[in-house]
């Protein structure tokens, strides 16, 4: 049940509640990231892909943390349902730059 203090009636249809308090994710600082790479190729036709799971935080913080690791990988990827998808098998590429950063990184899966 959410609390709506003050608001007794709106007769605007397309009124939504706004309760001032924006929520946005909280990015763990790299320390504190726990971060699996697996490698995998199902449902992919046979190619293989590079899976970066486990990023807590803000999208953008994750969008940012792909393009660096697209760019050091010399290849493409994409982010999906909070996944790092990076084309080929670059786990310890992948590896070594997490460290770099200051992340805490395990391989996982295949």
């Amino acid at each position: 049940m959410k609390k709506r203090e003050g608001i007794v009636y709106s007769t605007n249809p397309d009124f939504v509640f706004d309760s001032g308090s924006a929520e946005q994710d909280i990015t763990l600082p790299p320390a504190r990231q726990q971060l699996y790479v697996w490698l995998d190729s199902k449902a992919r036709k046979g190619k293989t892909v590079t899976l970066i799971k486990g990023f807590i935080g803000n999208p953008a913080d994750l969008e940012k943390l792909a393009t660096a690791l697209k760019k050091y990988c010399g290849t493409g990827g994409s982010v999906k349902e909070g996944v790092v998808v990076i084309q080929g098998n670059f786990r310890e590429k992948v590896m070594a730059f997490l460290a770099d950063k200051g992340f805490k990184a395990k391989k996982a899966g295949g």
